[in-house]
C-alpha cells in the first residue's frame, strides 16, 4: 500500500470549508475547493512517491491493474474517485451511454472529450441536496397545476409526454422563470426554483428542476447516475466514484457549454421512483453500494476493534474520512489516501475510523 496524493480542483461552486476541514487545514481556505481527485485521469492524475499514477500504469499496466483489468480496459485506471464539496448548485446534466460516447467522439462532436461512458455514484458524507431522475409525470403535473405560466407543460405531463415537457421548458423564453416565480408554486418548489434562479438568473434549468426528484441524502445514503439520468447537485459534501470519463451533456445552471438538442437525445425519459441507493453488507465492518457497472465498485469500511478485510482484485484506492485507519500498514488520517496495485493482495484495515474504498467490480 502506497500513499496517494490527490489534486484539489478550485471550481467556483466549491466550498471554502468542507475539504479543508476534512483534511485538517486552516478554514476558510484561500479560495473555493470543489473536488478532490484521486485517480489517474489525464486532466489531474494523482501521484505516488515513485511517480505519477497514470505514468506508472502506462509503464506496467499488468503489474498495476492486473491481467484481467488491463485486457478489459486497456492501460488506464477505469475509475475516478472524488470527494465533492458543493457550496453552489452544479450544472443540470446527463451522461451518454458507451455506444453513443464512442460514436460521437469518433465523429469529432465537440461535446465529447473521450470515447467512454460516465456512470457515477455519490454517497453523502454530510446532508447532500440533489436533483436526480424524473419524478412521476402525473405527480409533477399535480404539483404544478396551480401555476398559470406552466399550463402547457402541465398538459404534456398529464398526457405522459415527459420529453415534450422537458423540451418545452428548455427552449422557452428566459422570462418564463420570472413568470413562474410570480405565483402558484408550492412552497418547496418555489424555494428550489428561487435558489437556482438567484444563482443563475433567467436560466431555464431552474424550471426543469421542477420535473426531477428533489432529494436530501443523509450520510451514508447514495444516488446512482446511469447513462441518460438527468441530475444536478445543489449543495453538500460526498464521496463520488465514476467511470474515468469527462463526457457531460449540460442543459443549464452553468456558464459552460449547453447543448439542448444533444442532451435531449441522451436523456432517458422514464420516471425514477426511488433515486436512493442503499448499501448492503459484504462482511463484518464492510458494506457495498451495488450498481450495474463494470468499471467500479464502492465500499465503506467501519473499523473498530476487529480488522476489516477487502478481497476485491485489481487496483484499489482507499480514502480515510474519519478517525485513523491503517491499511496494510499505511497509516491514514481524515482526507488521506492510499493506493494498492493488483499485486498487493487483500487490504486489511485496523484502527478506529471510517474509510471508503474504490475498486473494479468483481
Amino acid at each position: 500500500m502506497e500513499r496517494l496524493t490527490g489534486v484539489i480542483r478550485p471550481y467556483a461552486w466549491g466550498s471554502r470549508h468542507a475539504l479543508a476541514t476534512l483534511q485538517g487545514r486552516p478554514v476558510p481556505s484561500e479560495g473555493p475547493e470543489a473536488e478532490f481527485w484521486l485517480g489517474a485521469h489525464p486532466a489531474d492524475p494523482s501521484a505516488l512517491d515513485r511517480g505519477r499514477l497514470d505514468e506508472l500504469i502506462t509503464a506496467d499496466p499488468v503489474g498495476v491493474l492486473g491481467e484481467g483489468p488491463a485486457a478489459e480496459f486497456g492501460p488506464r485506471l477505469p475509475f475516478l474517485f472524488k470527494v465533492l464539496a458543493a457550496e453552489e448548485p452544479l450544472s443540470l446534466q446527463a451522461h451518454p451511454d458507451a455506444a453513443r460516447a464512442a460514436a460521437r467522439y469518433a465523429e469529432g462532436n465537440v461535446n465529447y472529450v473521450d470515447d467512454q461512458h460516465k456512470p457515477e455514484i455519490l454517497v453523502a458524507l454530510a446532508p447532500f441536496e440533489t436533483l436526480c431522475g424524473f419524478r412521476d409525470p402525473g405527480v409533477t403535473a399535480g404539483l404544478l397545476a396551480g401555476v398559470p405560466a406552466l399550463a402547457e407543460p402541465v398538459a404534456l405531463l398529464r398526457a405522459g409526454d415527459l420529453r415534450g415537457a422537458v423540451e418545452f421548458l428548455l427552449t422557452a423564453p428566459p422570462t418564463l422563470v420570472a413568470e413562474v416565480l410570480a405565483g402558484g408554486l408550492p412552497a418547496e418548489q418555489a424555494a428550489l426554483v428561487g435558489h437556482l434562479a438567484e444563482r443563475y438568473p433567467g436560466d431555464l434549468g431552474a424550471l426543469v428542476a421542477l420535473l426531477l426528484n428533489h432529494v436530501v441524502l443523509e450520510p451514508g445514503q447514495a444516488i446512482f447516475m446511469p447513462a441518460g439520468n438527468l441530475h444536478a447537485y445543489i449543495r453538500g459534501m460526498g464521496v463520488e466514484l465514476m467511470a474515468a470519463s469527462d463526457n457531460v451533456l449540460r442543459g443549464g445552471l452553468t456558464p459552460k457549454r449547453v447543448d439542448v438538442p444533444e442532451l435531449l437525445e441522451v436523456l432517458s425519459f422514464e420516471a425514477l421512483a426511488d433515486p436512493v441507493v442503499r448499501s448492503v453488507p459484504v462482511s463484518p465492518g464492510l458494506e457495498l453500494w451495488p450498481v450495474p457497472v463494470r468499471e467500479f465498485a464502492l465500499y465503506r469500511a467501519t473499523v473498530s476493534d476487529t480488522p476489516v478485510r477487502l478481497d476485491a482484485p485489481g487496483p484499489r484506492i482507499i480514502l480515510c474520512t474519519s478517525g485513523r485507519v491503517s491499511a496494510n500498514g499505511l497509516d491514514l488520517g481524515p482526507g488521506e489516501a492510499g493506493f494498492a496495485a493488483a499485486t498487493e493482495g487483500p487490504i486489511v484495515m485496523t484502527g478506529q475510523g471510517e474509510a471508503y474504498l474504490a475498486a473494479i467490480a468483481r
